[in-house]
This record gives structure tokens, C-alpha cells and sequence, in this order.
């Protein structure tokens, strides 16, 4: 039974007042409006007592509940490339994408990324969501939103971006929902195109938590990071050196993948030590969460580097591989190493790499979704005994995600367990 933390809100009555020199009709009044305010204190609280449903257990129809990457799927949401545009080229966004297309963030930077591909992305994405309906599965979308309107705060000024990728920006842990305060400025109001359906998930009886908002103030960035290249940046991340400092916590969720009690993550250009220390503290007692590292450590989120698949089943990243993956093989764990991927040099990938086609949403144990183009993949889980359902969304994996990306589960059937005691 996994413990249930309960915030009860209040307000102050009445501010203390000090009065130098009042006569006593002032000093009469003043008691007679404190009396008055704790009266009124009294009464709340007993009727906070009488009905306190801020303390009531979770119903048992609550639409939340999700602890591993692989039990049934009953409910998920899936992102929208609707009005997605080019993130401005700040130092972070440089930070995480290749230079070969640091041009295009350079000319597009607030713009609509290019409309005809746009448009192919979007259709792809509600083909998914059709096939996901017909695998018995239940489909909400995120509110679409102009993210080209610019805004400011106290301390940067941006455009937006898009609510294509749910899985960078909610966490499912149990039954609550965590929102990750991200780590770009162009994402600062992602939040706003989730909240209606957060709302609706809460009033079932769902846990809703929100991160630390960052400033995402200057100080939060290195901004003299010294990138030339891919090959510079590899070295950097391989020091530990990242575009992120340790200014205020930070995270996005996807760069979390969870087992059961066993959370593991990693340290990335958008996710820091007090990011990962705040979900560690969040969490505990009932969850662990584990840094692991690799030996690229550049890439933006866990998902494409390693994906947990089923009970005793992580895909690692050839290119990738993990220094910690002996905690793995000693708890009884298979490690698979997935096939070199088949998406074609000339096809643009934005924010992403080509090991999106290691980025697949489990079904269930033995129901993947994967890409329709890669057949070398579809090759490997069929040897494994899961039966793959191929979808192409190649336009959309342009925008900087496979299927585990474009979706976060909101409820699977199954229970919380522990894979490493």
C-alpha cells in the first residue's frame, strides 16, 4: 500500500497589528476583530473537520495509475504537432541539437517549423492515436495553443514551442501526476496545454504535483559553454561538464524511466543534480531513484539511450552503453542491444537522432508499438515473442520523438512491485 501524502490549505485570519500610542477604544476594537477572526478561524476548521475531503482516501475509480513502462495500456495521452514552431536559438537549445542544423534554429527561431512537413507530422499522429483506440486503448490530447506568441518574464523573453511530447513534461508514478519544470525557455508554458486534462484527472482522485518553477534566469545556464561541435560537447558531457548548472533544480520527466519501486535517471543538458534530488526526496521512502550514466551522455532524455521494455527487459544503446548495466545483469535482467537503426541520412531530425526507432511504446509485455520503417527492430522483438504493431510517424519523429515521446501513459493495470530486492 503505498502511502498517501495529504496538504490541507489554509489562509492567516488577521495580521498581527501593533498599535503605539492608541487609546483604548482602539485597543477595544482591535480585540473585539481578533475575537471575531478567531471565531471565524473556529468555524472553518470545524467544518474543514465535519467534511474534509482533502483527507479522504483515493477513489477507486480514479483514472491514474501507472508504475512500469510495459503493463496493459488502458489510457494514454498523446501530444499535438498542431502550431508546433522552431524553439529561438538560445544557449541551451544549441546545447541539445546537432550543428548541422543550428542554421535552420538560426533563420526559423519563432517561427512555424516548415508547414508541409507539419501537416504530414500531424496526420501520422492521429493515425496513431485511431490504431491506439482500435487496441482497446483510450486516447486524450493535449489543448492546442499558438506558441508563436511571444512572452516575457523577469528574467527572459521567448516564444513557445509545442505540446507534441507529453512524456518530456509528465511523470505518472503510482497515482500521482508530476509536472516537470523543463529546462528551456521556449517550453516555460508548456504546462498550459496539459491542464485541463491534469484537472480532470485530479478531480478523479488523482494525486497532482508540480515541480519548483525555475527562474530559468542566465544563471541557470553556462552561458560561455564552449560548443563547436557534437564531438565538443560529447567531451564536456563525458567531464560531467553540462549547458545546465546546479543554479535551481531542473528536470524534464523524460528523462526518468521507471520500474516498478526502482526509478532510474540520468544527469543531461536538461536534467541536474538538484533536479534528480528533488524527485528523490519527492518520492522516497516508497521509490528509489537511481542516477545511471553512459558512455554518451549528450543526448537530451533517458528514452532512446535505454528503454525498460518489460520485467527483466532493457533495450541499451550500442552507441550508448551504460556504465552502471552490472546492477542490471546481477538482479536477473536480459539486456538487448537493438539494431542499428534504418531512417536514412537525408530525412531531418530536428531535435532527435536516429535511435528513435528504439523509442517504442509497450502495449503490454507482448505488444509493442514501432516504427513501420524499421524492420530490423520489428525483426528483434518478434524473435523475443512480442507481436509489433507498425505505425510510421517519420515526419513526426523530425519534431524530436518516437512513440515513447509522443505519449505519456496515464493508467496501466497492474500493481507496484519491486524488480530488485
Amino acid at each position: 500500500m503505498l502511502r498517501v501524502r495529504c496538504l490541507r490549505g489554509g489562509s492567516r485570519g488577521a495580521e498581527a497589528a501593533h498599535y503605539i500610542g492608541s487609546g483604548l477604544r482602539v485597543f477595544t476594537g482591535w480585540v473585539q476583530r481578533t475575537f471575531q477572526s478567531t471565531q471565524a478561524a473556529t468555524a472553518s476548521q470545524n467544518t474543514c473537520a465535519a467534511d474534509d475531503k482533502a483527507t479522504s482516501p483515493v477513489p477507486k475509480d480514479c483514472l491514474v495509475c501507472s508504475y512500469n513502462e510495459w503493463d496493459p495500456l488502458e489510457e494514454v495521452i498523446v501530444g499535438r504537432a498542431e502550431n508546433a514552431c522552431v524553439p529561438p536559438f538560445s544557449v541551451e537549445v544549441k546545447a541539445n541539437t546537432y550543428e548541422k542544423y543550428w542554421g535552420f534554429y538560426q533563420k526559423f527561431g519563432g517561427q512555424s517549423f516548415p508547414k508541409d512537413h507539419l501537416k504530414k507530422a500531424i496526420a501520422e499522429i492521429e493515425e496513431m492515436c485511431n490504431i491506439l483506440k482500435g487496441e482497446g486503448v483510450i486516447v486524450k490530447r493535449p489543448d492546442p495553443i499558438d506558441w508563436s506568441v511571444k512572452y516575457k518574464t523577469p528574467d527572459f523573453e521567448s516564444t513557445g514551442m509545442y505540446a507534441a511530447m507529453p512524456r518530456d513534461i509528465l511523470l505518472v508514478v503510482g497515482n500521482e501526476i508530476i509536472e516537470a519544470p523543463m529546462a528551456w525557455r521556449a517550453r516555460f508554458f508548456e504546462y498550459r496545454a496539459y491542464r485541463r486534462l491534469i484537472k480532470d484527472y485530479f478531480n478523479s482522485g488523482a494525486k497532482w504535483t508540480t515541480a519548483p518553477k525555475p527562474t530559468m534566469a542566465d544563471e541557470l545556464y553556462d552561458q560561455n559553454y564552449p560548443i563547436h561541435s557534437v564531438e565538443d560537447r560529447h567531451k564536456l558531457a563525458a567531464q560531467g561538464k553540462f549547458v545546465t548548472t546546479e543554479f535551481e533544480p531542473c528536470f524534464d520527466a523524460a528523462d526518468f524511466i521507471r520500474a516498478g519501486r526502482d526509478i532510474f535517471v540520468q544527469r543531461s543538458q536538461v536534467t541536474n543534480y538538484m533536479g534528480i534530488e528533488w524527485m528523490r526526496r519527492h518520492l522516497a521512502p516508497d521509490y528509489r531513484v537511481h542516477i545511471i550514466s553512459f558512455k554518451d551522455p549528450n543526448p537530451m532524455h533517458i528514452d532512446a539511450t535505454f528503454n525498460i521494455i518489460g520485467p527483466g527487459l532493457v533495450l541499451s544503446n550500442p552507441d550508448r552503453p551504460c556504465h552502471q548495466i552490472e546492477l542490471f545483469k546481477k538482479a536477473g535482467w536480459t539486456v538487448i542491444q537493438p539494431p542499428v537503426p534504418l531512417i536514412p541520412d537525408d530525412h531531418p531530425l530536428w531535435m532527435s537522432s536516429k535511435w528513435l526507432s528504439m523509442n517504442v511504446l509497450m502495449l503490454d509485455e507482448k505488444r509493442v508499438m514501432v516504427d513501420a520503417n524499421e524492420t530490423s527492430i520489428q525483426k528483434m522483438f518478434e524473435k523475443l515473442g512480442i507481436s509489433t504493431i507498425k505505425v510510421n510517424i517519420r515526419h513526426a519523429n523530425s519534431l524530436g520523438g518516437g512513440f515513447h515521446c509522443w505519449t505519456c501513459d496515464i493508467r496501466r493495470r497492474g500493481t507496484l512491485q519491486s524488480y530488485f530486492d
